[in-house]
């Protein structure tokens, strides 16, 4: 059997040129295995920064303009998110504000209208006068004619009001937009008290209504210890108010020492012990029973109304 034959090999000296050396000891610092040095471009920035060239004619520098621009956006950026996230709350906002406006515009208006000659006074009437004459006191109001219901002075109605005795309160009502409504409470008359200078009608607080030389019809003498700024007065005037009118109509005279005594006289010559002028009400109803059953008593006393005493 034959053997092949052996490859052919190279000269020497060209075999150990072409070759490169084997390595036997680490590659140092700085080296490759092969023993080339390493590019410091390559280590820090990788292969792609070590194969561009180190001086990029291509690049810009960034300018002034361009910073300005670019803040300017994020400005206008961050100013729509703002108000994409407050949207709701400026709607509300707005709501609110125009209410209020609305709500000033209309108060404004209507003040400046009530105080301008548009509801200014045309007519007066006056209601509840039954022993006065309305006429004359219409009359004596006569100068808030002209004046704004807004304007109209309380003051000066008071003091026309004071020229009649008989009006014992009264309420101004406005009724745009041009009239003006006087109701007044003329005073009640509980009787008269005798002077020097004849008879003077008075109601209960002592307030002295006319004066004349007669005694009036249906007014009853009042006889109180004190005058009209005693207690007994005061006691009487309440006890005359609070009878029926049927007893108030045969009423001719009442006499008081102390509050607590008031005694009355009809015109029938019933004599009627009334007492105090507490639980005047309860003694009414007992006088006005007790009346019914005995017409023909002289004397009433219900100075206790559960037991009014016949005499």
């Amino acid at each position: 059997m034959r053997r092949p034959a052996p490859l052919p090999t190279a000269p020497e000296g060209k075999g150990q040129k072409d070759a490169a050396p084997e390595r036997t000891t680490p590659p140092r610092r700085g080296e490759r295995a092969d023993g080339e040095p390493v590019d410091v471009t390559e280590v820090v920035a990788g292969p792609a920064a070590a194969s561009e060239p180190a001086g990029d004619e291509t690049a810009q520098p960034t300018s002034t303009r361009d910073v300005w621009r670019a803040a300017r956006a994020r400005r206008g950026a961050l100013r729509a998110e703002i108000r994409r996230f407050t949207q709701r709350s400026r709607r509300r906002r707005i709501v609110w504000l125009s209410s209020i406006g609305a709500v000033i515009l209309l108060i404004g208006g209507s003040v400046a209208a009530a105080y301008s000659p548009l509801f200014a006074v045309e007519k007066i009437t006056v209601a509840g006068a039954t022993s006065l004459d309305a006429t004359a006191i219409e009359a004596a109001l006569a100068d808030q004619l002209g004046t704004p219901l807004a304007l109209v002075d309380t003051s000066e109605v008071k003091a026309a009001l004071l020229a009649f005795p008989l009006i014992e309160t009264y309420a101004l009502e406005a009724r745009p937009p041009h009239d003006l409504t006087v109701r007044i409470v003329e005073r009640t008359p509980v009787g008269v008290i005798r002077s020097d200078a004849g008879y003077t009608l008075v109601d209960a607080a002592g307030v002295a209504l006319a004066t004349t030389s007669d005694q009036p019809d249906g007014q009853p003498l009042i006889d109180a210890e004190g005058g009209v700024d005693s207690t007994a007065f005061e006691s009487a005037g309440l006890v005359v108010r609070a009878l029926p009118a049927d007893v108030r109509a045969a009423l001719t005279g009442v006499t008081a020492t102390t509050a607590d005594d008031v005694t009355l006289t009809l015109s029938t010559g019933l004599t009627v012990v009334w007492g105090s002028a507490e639980e005047s009400g309860l003694k009414a109803i007992a006088l006005s029973r007790a009346m019914g059953l005995n017409p023909g008593a002289t004397s009433i006393d219900v100075t206790s109304p559960e037991v009014a005493v016949i005499g």
